[in-house]
């Protein structure tokens, strides 16, 4: 029999149709999450307006946001569907593309077999070809491409790396929680002193690659569980979290060889701004925190208030500080991580098949998403940032991402599974018209559950040309084993 939960009383934001409603649905939460009541289109409206990154013109206030595909050939280079989906970011309208792609900078930091590489100079035509791609459809929609700012993400996946299908996680230390979740015959490489020196230099050179490929910026990614994000978490062996100044090394290292190495490369950073324990799904599937002791301190959440159950963004506005200091022109906003808590990262009404449901109203973990990227924005003024969680907000994205521009709380709003299905999104709102209901991201998850399980990823319940795909009935019947699951059933 399927256990059906509460959490499913929450409304879906699809169903909240009107200004009153969505005020009225915040109201019982009691969360603040500024929205308009209408969109301005352009030339007068907060998202049509012009920012200025280091003297570099960017042409709206719309961003998008960088995804891992599991569609780039087994050597790591892109294929047709990568270049259509860069094709659907060229033509979207946003001015600021922010790596589109989550690109490797070595083999064994892939997260997946089909993820993106950039490990030697063989790799820069492909990536060129695909930049160029994205301007021409840009130009070609919109008419001119120098206001439009282009990146590329660079990353290595640490403790989730998965290069050939299975887990080989990579690791800065020791984590009481995580580490339990590994099999035992799956113990992680872990990284010494001199590992990540070797590895800092190959960020260096992947950055001097996407420079070569005509790319305007790279994003050094600290995010989402990854090695980046880790490392800024890291504890000596008596469980203390290290001083600040050793677990913003490996970071300073990168930035700076990058600056001596490609002067001309702008330079971002994702940042989870903040973390809480890992979670798993309960025995009614719902979500839960992993266990802890309540009266000792959780130091391996940064951005976290010690108990792992809330947030502190002082640690976070002080690394803003020292980022910008460092040189780093932007820096985009997000939390925690897919793997581990994905409802802080991703809110979403249908979670992924290897989540959970919902613990919370994902309305409140938007608005915690929203109020962080305030916070830095208010504390460190001249970092030009980036905010993400408006997907979620399904037709009411563009209200809430108007409103926070307005209000000075971001400088530019982050689009990342909308662009999946809807890609015309920032196009449709800049032009004053509504959005289009048949294509707008309702968080169905499937553009993670496919690739979890081996398969391309995309939109496949809303974009017609995965619709057609053979894999979306593998897709389905991979659905249908998670339904059975939770309900108990074989």
């Amino acid at each position: 029999m399927l256990v059906v939960s509460p959490v499913r009383a929450f409304p879906q934001v699809k169903n909240l149709r009107t200004a009153a409603e969505l005020r009225a649905r915040l109201a019982v939460l009691g969360v603040d999450l500024p929205f308009d009541d209408a969109v301005v289109p352009a030339p007068d409206g907060p998202l049509a307006q012009s920012l200025s990154v280091d003297g570099v013109p960017v042409g709206n206030r719309c961003t998008v946001l960088p995804m891992e595909g599991w569609d780039g050939t087994a050597d790591g280079r892109p294929t047709d569907l990568v270049e259509r989906r860069w094709q659907r970011f060229g033509v979207s309208g946003a001015k600021l593309v922010w790596g589109g792609e989550a690109v490797a900078v070595r083999a064994d930091g892939r997260a997946n077999p089909h993820q993106l590489l950039l490990a030697d100079d063989s790799f820069v035509p492909g990536l060129a070809l695909l930049r160029q791609t994205l301007l021409s459809h840009h130009e070609q929609a919109h008419g001119r491409t120098d206001d439009l700012l282009v990146g590329l993400q660079l990353t290595h996946s640490g403790r989730f790396a998965r290069p050939t299908g299975e887990p080989k996680p990579v690791v800065p230390g020791t984590h009481p929680v995580l580490d339990c979740r590994l099999a035992p015959e799956r113990a992680p490489l872990v990284l010494g002193p001199a590992d990540l020196d070797e590895l800092a230099e190959q960020f260096v050179a992947a950055a001097v690659r996407a420079a070569a490929a005509g790319f305007r910026f790279v994003d050094v990614k600290s995010c989402h569980g990854y090695l980046g994000h880790e490392l800024l978490t890291r504890c000596g062996a008596d469980g203390e979290r290290l001083p600040f100044s050793e677990r913003v090394a490996f970071l300073g290292a990168v930035l700076d060889g990058i600056r001596h190495a490609a002067p001309s490369l702008l330079l971002g950073v994702r940042l989870s701004v903040f973390d809480l324990l890992p979670w798993r799904a309960g025995a009614d599937h719902v979500g839960e925190a992993e266990p802890w002791q309540p009266d000792v301190p959780y130091p391996y959440a940064f951005g976290g208030d010690g108990t792992g159950h809330g947030t502190d963004l002082t640690e976070a506005v002080e690394l803003t500080r020292w980022l910008h200091g460092r040189g780093v022109s932007m820096l985009c906003i997000t939390a925690g991580s897919p793997y581990y808590n994905p409802h802080i990262q991703r809110p979403a009404y249908f979670p992924p098949s290897d989540g959970y449901l919902p613990p919370e109203d994902p309305l409140v973990g938007v608005a915690r998403l929203l109020a962080a990227s305030a916070t830095i924005k208010a504390a460190v003024p001249d970092m030009v940032v980036i905010g993400s969680g408006y997907s979620y907000l399904q037709d009411w994205w563009a209200h809430a991402g108007q409103a926070a521009v307005r209000l000075g709380h971001t400088d530019s709003v982050g689009l990342g599974r909308m662009m999946l299905s809807y890609p015309g999104a920032p196009a449709d709102a800049l032009a004053g018209r509504p959005m289009d209901r048949r294509l707008v991201c309702r968080t169905f998850s499937d553009c993670t559950t496919a690739p979890r399980h081996g398969i391309v990823s995309g939109c496949f319940p809303l974009d017609d040309f995965y619709k057609a795909m053979p894999e979306r009935a593998g897709l389905a019947d991979v659905k249908a084993q998670i339904r059975r699951r939770r309900a108990g059933v074989g």
